[in-house]
């Protein structure tokens, strides 16, 4: 198939084939006349790239799974060099969640002080209005 033909197949543009060739991840090989030429393993290849570029891999992260996949194994993720990327893709994704967390309790604790604040100036505001005290005074005598 033609360049047009497989980045139709696989949901991408012609430029994106044409980098990954850049990149050594799709080689494609050529006609006579020049045209880029493609198999169904290479819409495979780059299934395997698409997918994993959108679980947030970067683009040499591919290499191994599609290493793994032109060296005749049936799956990308079947090689030890896939499987040191994803361990390696979950430790990161572990320490972005610690560090997300942390910032949803920093957010939380400020938006409870925030909310808190807000319910004081209205309680404020409606003592005010109706010529009462906020909170009762006690008042030494002596």
């Amino acid at each position: 198939m033609r360049i047009g033909e497989l980045a139709e197949r696989a949901g991408t543009s012609t430029r994106t084939l044409r980098y990954y060739e850049s990149r050594g991840l799709l080689p494609a090989r050529r006609t006579g006349n020049g045209y880029r030429t493609y198999d169904e393993e290479d819409l495979r290849l780059l299934r395997q790239i698409r997918m994993l570029q959108d679980f947030g891999f970067e683009l040499e992260e591919t290499r191994p799974f599609v290493d793994c996949l032109r060296a005749g194994h049936p799956a990308g993720d079947s090689c030890p060099a896939s499987l040191a990327v994803y361990r390696r893709k979950l430790a990161e994704l572990d320490g972005l969640i610690g560090q997300l967390t942390e910032v949803r309790e920093q957010v939380a604790k400020q938006l409870a002080g925030a909310e808190e604040a807000a319910a004081a100036a209205a309680r404020e505001a409606a003592h005010e209005a109706a010529g009462t005290p906020a909170s009762p005074r006690c008042e030494m005598t002596g």
